[in-house]
């Protein structure tokens, strides 16, 4: 069964040559190759951290509202935890 989520996905964008578009976009395309439906990207900018984790001063966030069952989410969460440019991901259903 198909249930709706928000993505948080925070990209370090430190030493990247790739633009955001692109890697925004490349994330939604390899969503979709899971089985994941996308519904909205929003881009909600780049923000500094109160504190410095792991040596990042600050994260690009953008928020994907998406649509998929529990094999197609397990499937995305495995394959951007080895992203280089994902910092963390969050998700939450709606």
């Amino acid at each position: 069964m198909k249930r709706k989520y928000e993505a948080m996905i925070v990209l370090d964008m430190k030493g990247k040559e790739e633009s955001v578009e692109e890697l925004v976009s490349g994330i939604g395309r390899e969503m979709e190759k899971s089985g994941v439906k996308l519904e909205q990207i929003d881009k909600l900018g780049k923000r500094k951290f109160p504190f410095n984790p792991r040596h990042v001063e600050s994260g690009y966030f953008v928020n994907y509202q998406i649509e998929a069952d529990n094999a197609g989410l397990d499937s995305i969460r495995a394959k951007l935890k080895l992203h280089d440019s994902v910092y963390q991901q969050y998700y939450q259903r709606r």
